[in-house]
């Protein structure tokens, strides 16, 4: 491992969140093909491995209603990255597509269909859902169980090489069968082996079972960690378990999702970064967010008082759509010792506690941070998620690409016209 190994760089598109900025003047819209098509160009523009698209699979609810960080009408994933196909050459075209309520022949069909369209650049970001809420939304409905649902996926997942895979090199399509305990599928598959084998698999989760599944299924991590010392635990924790698989440690890249904040000084960096975390957290969707803890109505709080003296209800629920990330008391009981060591608001402990591993400075500084990540192995590159969308990455790519290239640890070319080459993956082995 040397200080110049170089580095991966993706776009995130961003879905729903909290780390969109709506307010600020130059924010454009989130349905547009022309704001899909201007970060995309903007990432291509600055050699970046890929553009990553996320979605979900129904409008989140809170307190009965549509979730106010929730994006109406934005159009569905695999469509827009056909269309974007068409305007970009190199960048890799990256679409989030639910394991659980879709089927192996059709997705596996369009994302070969996505592959040969755009030559050889598509990728599929496998996420998985037990809530029935979501479920309600197809014929199956909330039917699968949280533990089944990675077991699903990677039946998924490998049943859907076998799609890919039943076409020979020399281009003769071959009948396949699979009989597995979630799906059973046979017949003839009409989309020809794609231009990089395969689709690339991005896998998103922190969990055991989701790290499991990344180094048994996937090509690429996308996950979160806040210090070099959790990237470094988990990049080696995930490494580790590939051997188990016959993989070797490059067959899968670990890149986390990060934001950053450049100024002319680290001081003005500073500044922007802590007035777009207020912009970031209005005082309403501070009070969102502790509601979705506390799993009830706490409308009546001021978002610049205190948190709540009573302890979450660990079984109510005021989001649907939403999962539910740790323990509810657990969660409390460290706001508050934050709340009291530093008296912070409901507002202000919020901001502190729900922000991304985030990249503060000048250009400078920002790209001896990320080159310091990978030699340090705690990531193979990052999934950068701007706070303005369309216009986020222009700064970035403008200001910090020239110093990582500089560096000599970033590509001042592309090195091929699929994903596959521009991640340093190898191509898969036909198993026909």
């Amino acid at each position: 491992m040397t200080a110049r190994r170089r580095l991966h760089l993706a776009a995130h598109f961003p879905g729903v969140n909290h780390t969109t900025v709506w307010q600020e003047p130059r924010a454009g819209s989130q349905i547009d093909f022309a704001s899909f098509e201007h970060l995309a160009r903007t990432a291509e523009r600055g050699l970046f491995d890929f553009f990553f698209l996320a979605e979900g699979l129904r409008l989140r609810e809170h307190k009965g209603k549509v979730h106010d960080l929730d994006v109406v009408g934005r159009p569905e994933s695999l469509t827009v990255l056909s269309a974007l196909a068409a305007v970009t050459d190199h960048l890799g075209l990256a679409a989030t597509v639910n394991a659980t309520f879709n089927e192996p022949y059709e997705l596996a069909r369009r994302l070969a269909s996505l592959d040969h369209l755009s030559g050889g650049r598509a990728a599929w970001n496998v996420v998985t859902s037990s809530d029935a809420f979501t479920g309600e939304n197809f014929r199956r409905g909330g039917y699968l169980g949280h533990a089944d649902r990675y077991t699903r996926a990677a039946e998924f997942v490998a049943t859907a090489r076998e799609l890919w895979d039943s076409w020979t090199p020399g281009g003769a399509p071959r009948p396949f069968a699979h009989h597995g305990r979630h799906f059973s599928v046979s017949g003839t598959f009409d989309v020809g082996r794609s231009p990089q084998g395969h689709p690339v698999v991005i896998q998103a989760g922190d969990s055991d079972e989701g790290r499991e599944f990344a180094a048994s299924s996937a090509d690429v991590v996308f996950c979160r960690y806040g210090t070099l010392e959790a990237g470094r635990a988990f990049y080696a924790d995930v490494k580790r378990r590939l051997a188990a698989y016959g993989r070797a440690p490059g067959d899968l890249k670990i890149m986390p999702g990060v934001t950053f904040v450049l100024g002319d000084t680290a001081a003005e960096a500073q500044e922007k970064a802590a007035e777009i975390r207020r912009q970031q957290i209005s005082p309403q969707t501070a009070l969102l967010m502790l509601e979705q803890v506390w799993g009830r109505d706490l409308s009546s709080y001021d978002p610049d008082g205190p948190l709540p003296e009573s302890d979450p209800d660990p079984t109510g629920v005021v989001a649907q759509g939403r999962v539910r990330h740790g323990d509810p008391l657990a969660i409390a009981a460290r706001w508050r010792a934050l709340s009291e060591a530093k008296g912070l608001s409901i507002r202000q402990t919020v901001i502190e506690t729900t922000g991304r591993q985030t990249f503060v400075g000048t250009p400078g500084q920002v790209a001896a941070g990320l080159a310091e990540f990978v030699a340090e192995d705690a990531a193979d590159g990052f999934i950068l998620v701007p706070h303005l969308t369309p216009g986020g990455l222009d700064d970035f790519v403008d200001r910090v690409v020239p110093l990582l290239q500089e560096r000599g640890v970033f590509r001042t070319e592309y090195a091929g016209p699929t994903l596959r080459e521009h991640l340093g993956l190898p191509l898969p082995v036909w198993k026909g």
